[in-house]
C-alpha cells in the first residue's frame, strides 16, 4: 500500500488458513502516520485519541482522523491518562513532573513535580457518586468563596514600564474551577507511578494528598498457618489501577522479594529457624512481576472531608503563585524605575568628585534648595547631563511603576490575600470539627497559625500601599521642585525656587533618597532586612495582643516579601499533614507474585504487554469490589515471557485478586487464574481488556521477516466461560503461582472468538475504547487502522450463543 493513501472504507486482507474468512471487526479508517507512535489512549468520554510518538509529541485526533492540536513538552514522554471526565490529559515526563493540558487546545494548565524519577505509569479515577449524597446527616458541600468574593485573579504578566500595560494576561482563564471538577462535584484521585517505586496520589490531580514507595511497605505474604513479613528491593511499577470504588490500588511492579529490613519474619511461628531457612531459600530467586493490593479505602471513607480540604486548598495554592508572581513583577517594574532614576543621579555624584568638592548630592541639592547659589557640579547636572527630557523620562518611568504597581497590588495581590484568609478561615472551622477531620490530618494548630500569617499578610499589604503613596508623592515633589529648576537655570535667573511643601523635600532627601522604601519591602525573603519601627508602635501591638491581637508582634519589623514567605511555610506546614496522614493510612493488603524473570532491566526496557481492569458482574459475592454501578471483578492480564517458568508464546489472566475475602461462598478460593497459550504460528504483541471481561489481543505473525512481513491479527474472546483454576495464596510450596497452572493451559482457539486478519506486521501499543466500541492498531510502516469493535445486534447475539 503506497504511504500516502488514505483508505475510509473496509479493505479485504490477504486469506490465510485457518482465518480466510474472519472479518469480524469492519475497518473505519487507514491512515499514514508521521512517526511510529509509542503510547495511545481514547478519551473516555469523547471521540478523540491522544498519540505519543517516537520524539515525544503529543498528537490528538477525532475519530474521522482530523487533527485538533499537538503539542510538544521537549521532554521524553514516559506515560499518558485522561480524566475520567475526558476534559483533561495527565502526561508523565522522563524527569518525574506531571503536566495536564486542556483537551480543546492542549494548552498546559498545570505542571506538578512529584517524583524524582520518570513516570511510567498514571491512572484517574472518579467516584460516580456526588460528594455528599450517600450520608443523610452530611449536606452537600458549597463552596461559599463566590458568595462574597469575585473570580479570583490571575497572574500578572511583565509588561514594559514604558508601554501602559496593566500587566493583565488577558489570554488567561481562570483554570481552577477545570482543575477542581468543581462544577460536577465529582472526587477524582489522580495515581502516578515511577521508576523508583514511588506511587502519588493527587485530588484533581492538582493537590498533592499521599506518597508510598512499594519498596517500603510491609508486606505479609501467608505461608500455611504464618504470616512473613518481606519487601520488595530495587522495584519499579509497571501498571496501576485504582477501583472505582477508590477503596483499592493494584499495581503490577518488577523487583526481588527480600526479608523486611526491619527484621521482619514469621509473625505466628511454630520453629522459627526452620521456616527461615525455606524463607531465605525461596527468596533467593524471587525477582519478576509481583501484583500488590493497596488499601486506598481512606479516599472513600473520608471523600467529603478530603474533598472539602482539597478544594480549599487547592485554590490557596493557586493564589500563592498569584501573590508570588505579583510580588515578583512589582520588584522588577519598581527596580527598572528607580534605576533609571540613579543612573541620573550617579553623574552628580562623578561631577561633585570631579569638581573637587567635599560634599553630597543630597547636600548640593539641599543647599539650593535652602537658597544658596548653584555649585558649578550641580548646575552642569541640572542644566547637561539631566536636562528636562532626561527628568521627563524619569518622571515617566517612575509615575508609570507607581500606577502599574498600585493595579497589580488592587485587581491581583490583595485580593488574592483576602480570599486566601476566607479560605484559611473555612478551613479553621472544619479543623475543629475534630471527629470528621482529624482523622485527615486537618491540624486545628497549624490551621490557626496559617491564618494569623493570612491576617499579617493583609496589614502589609495595607502598609505597603501607603508606604507606596507616601513615596511617589516625595518624588512627585522633588521631581516637580527639579523641573523648575531646571527651567530657571535654562533662563540665566540665579533667583532659587522654592515649593510650598519644602518640608517633603528635605524629608525625601535626607531619609529616602538613598534608601528606598518600597524596593526594601519587595526584596526576596532571604535579603535579611529589619524594618525599624519605634517604641510607642511597638507598645500599642503588645497592648493590642491582650485584646484578640497577632500573636507573633514582630510583624511590622519584616518586609512584604518575608511576611508573604512566613505565609507560605505555614501553608507548607499545615498542608504537610493531610499529606503524612493519609500516606500512613495506604497499606499492602494482599501480593501475589506472577512470574520470575532473568533481569528486571531487560524486561522493564521492552514493557511487557499487561493491563489492570474492573468489570462489572452481577454473578459475584458482596465481598467483591462494589460500587454505585454493580459489582465489580478486577482482572489482571499480561503476557508470560518466553524464558520464564517454561511457559512458551502464553498470556497469564488472573481475577478476583481485590477480592476482600479469602474465599467465596461455596468455600472457593476467591483468586482465579488461567494460562491461554498462543498458537505457535503467532506472537502477542499487546493485549488490553474491553468491555464485560472481553480481552483484545494482537498478534503478529511469527514467520515474518524483512523480505516478507507477514500478517497479522486481532482478536476478541470472552473470559466467563474459560476453565478458571482457584490457586492457593501461600508461598510456601511455589512463590510463583502460575506454575501450578503449567498442567491446566488451554490453546486459545483463533476460530472461537472474532477475530480480524490485517496485512500488516503491527506494532504496540493496541488503544481500545470500551466507551465507543473502537480500537486502533498501529502498523510497523508507519499507519494507524481504526477498527469497530461493536457490531450489529445479531452478530453480537450469535457470538454470545457460541
Amino acid at each position: 500500500m503506497d504511504p500516502g493513501e488514505e483508505v475510509e472504507m473496509d479493505t479485504e486482507e490477504e486469506a490465510h488458513s485457518p482465518t480466510a474468512a474472519a472479518v469480524h471487526f469492519q475497518l473505519q479508517l487507514d491512515k499514514p502516520i508521521p512517526s511510529q507512535i509509542r503510547i495511545a489512549e481514547w478519551n473516555p468520554e469523547k471521540d478523540l485519541l491522544a498519540m505519543v510518538t517516537e520524539d515525544s509529541k503529543i498528537f490528538l485526533h477525532r475519530f474521522n482522523w482530523q487533527r485538533l492540536w499537538t503539542v510538544s513538552p521537549g521532554k521524553c514522554i514516559t506515560s499518558l491518562c485522561w480524566r475520567p471526565d475526558g476534559k483533561m490529559i495527565a502526561v508523565g515526563l522522563e524527569d518525574g513532573s506531571i503536566a495536564l493540558h486542556d483537551v480543546e487546545n492542549g494548552k498546559l494548565l498545570r505542571s506538578i513535580k512529584s517524583h524524582d524519577a520518570a513516570v511510567v505509569c498514571l491512572n484517574w479515577e472518579e467516584d460516580a457518586q456526588p460528594i455528599g449524597r450517600e450520608e443523610s446527616n452530611v449536606s452537600p458541600y458549597e463552596d461559599r468563596t463566590p458568595r462574597f468574593f469575585p473570580p479570583a485573579p490571575r497572574i500578572p504578566q511583565m509588561p514594559g514600564l514604558s508601554s501602559g500595560d496593566a500587566g493583565l494576561n488577558d489570554d488567561l482563564e481562570d483554570t481552577f474551577g477545570e482543575l477542581s471538577y468543581n462544577s460536577h462535584k465529582r472526587f477524582n484521585i489522580l495515581c502516578s507511578g515511577d521508576n523508583d517505586g514511588d506511587i502519588c496520589f493527587s485530588i484533581f490531580g492538582i493537590f498533592s494528598i499521599g506518597k508510598i514507595n512499594i519498596c517500603k511497605v510491609a508486606i505479609c505474604t501467608p505461608s500455611m498457618n504464618e504470616i512473613f513479613t518481606c519487601q520488595l528491593m530495587n522495584a519499579s511499577l509497571h501498571k496501576l489501577s485504582l477501583s472505582r470504588n477508590l477503596c483499592q490500588l493494584t499495581v503490577l511492579a518488577f523487583g526481588g522479594l527480600s526479608e523486611d529490613e526491619n527484621g521482619g519474619s514469621v509473625l505466628q511461628k511454630k520453629d522459627h529457624a526452620e521456616l527461615k531457612d525455606k524463607y531465605l531459600h525461596l527468596k533467593d530467586s524471587h525477582v519478576g512481576l509481583h501484583c500488590l493490593r493497596l488499601d486506598t479505602s481512606i479516599f472513600r471513607s473520608r471523600r467529603n472531608e478530603l474533598y472539602q480540604v482539597a478544594l480549599q486548598a487547592s485554590s490557596i495554592e493557586d493564589l500563592i503563585e498569584v501573590i508570588r508572581a505579583s510580588l515578583s513583577v512589582m520588584y522588577k517594574q519598581w527596580s527598572d524605575a528607580m534605576s533609571t532614576f540613579y543612573e541620573k543621579c550617579d553623574s552628580l555624584a562623578s561631577l561633585i568628585i570631579d569638581h573637587g568638592l567635599d560634599s553630597s548630592p543630597e547636600e548640593e541639592f539641599l543647599s539650593l534648595l535652602l537658597g544658596a547659589r548653584s555649585s558649578p557640579p550641580l548646575h552642569q547636572f541640572l542644566v547637561n547631563s539631566l536636562g528636562e527630557v532626561g527628568l521627563k523620562r524619569v518622571i515617566k518611568a517612575v509615575d508609570g511603576a507607581g500606577k502599574e504597581l498600585n493595579l497589580i497590588i488592587r485587581e491581583h495581590l490583595q485580593p488574592a490575600a483576602e480570599i486566601i484568609g476566607f479560605r484559611i478561615g473555612e478551613l479553621r472551622g472544619l479543623s475543629r470539627w475534630r471527629s470528621r477531620y482529624h482523622s485527615v490530618g486537618l491540624d486545628e494548630k497549624l490551621i490557626d497559625n496559617a491564618t494569623e500569617r493570612a491576617g499579617i499578610l493583609l496589614v502589609q499589604v495595607e502598609r505597603f500601599l501607603r508606604v507606596l503613596a507616601i513615596v511617589i508623592h516625595e518624588l512627585q515633589n522633588f521631581f516637580s521642585w527639579l523641573m523648575r529648576c531646571i527651567k530657571l537655570l535654562m533662563s540665566e535667573s540665579a533667583t532659587p525656587v522654592s515649593l510650598p511643601n519644602i518640608e517633603l523635600i528635605i524629608t525625601f532627601l535626607k531619609f529616602h533618597y538613598n534608601c528606598d522604601p518600597v524596593k526594601q519591602l519587595l526584596e526576596g525573603s532571604e535579603v535579611l532586612h529589619d524594618i525599624e519601627v519605634d517604641v510607642d508602635t511597638m507598645r500599642r501591638i503588645e497592648e493590642l495582643r491582650a485584646f484578640g491581637g497577632f500573636l507573633d508582634t514582630g510583624y511590622l519589623r519584616r518586609t512584604l516579601t518575608k511576611e508573604f514567605g512566613e505565609l507560605e511555610n505555614s501553608l507548607k506546614e499545615a498542608f504537610s499533614m493531610p499529606f503524612s496522614t493519609i500516606s500512613r493510612r495506604i497499606c499492602c493488603e494482599d501480593f501475589l507474585p506472577l512470574y520470575p524473570i532473568s533481569s528486571p532491566y531487560a524486561v522493564t526496557s521492552l514493557n511487557p504487554p499487561a493491563s489492570v481492569s474492573y468489570v462489572k458482574d452481577e454473578t459475584v459475592d458482596t465481598s467483591i469490589c462494589y460500587t454505585s454501578g454493580g459489582r465489580q471483578v478486577d482482572y489482571i492480564c499480561f503476557k508470560i515471557p518466553d524464558d520464564s517458568m517454561d511457559m512458551i508464546n502464553s498470556i497469564g489472566i488472573i481475577k478476583r485478586f481485590s477480592s476482600q475475602s479469602g474465599t467465596t461462598e461455596e468455600g472457593v478460593s476467591s483468586l482465579q487464574a488461567i494460562v491461554i497459550r498462543v498458537p505457535s504460528d503467532y506472537e502477542c504483541i499487546d493485549l488490553s481488556p474491553y468491555k464485560d471481561g472481553q480481552i483484545v489481543l494482537l498478534l503478529n505473525e511469527t514467520v515474518a521477516t524483512s523480505e516478507t512481513p507477514g500478517n497479522s491479527c486481532m482478536m476478541m474472546f470472552r473470559t466467563e466461560n474459560l476453565p478458571f483454576v482457584s490457586i492457593s495464596r501461600s508461598i510456601r510450596e511455589d512463590l510463583w503461582k502460575l506454575h501450578e497452572l503449567k498442567a491446566f493451559a488451554v490453546d486459545l482457539d483463533l476460530e472461537s472468538g472474532k477475530l480480524r486478519c490485517i496485512s500488516h506486521s503491527l506494532s504496540a501499543p493496541l488503544a481500545v475504547s470500551a466507551s465507543r466500541g473502537v480500537a486502533c492498531v498501529f502498523a510497523s510502516r508507519k499507519r494507524a487502522l481504526v477498527y469497530i469493535l461493536d457490531e450489529d445486534e445479531d452478530e453480537d447475539e450469535a457470538f454470545d450463543a457460541e
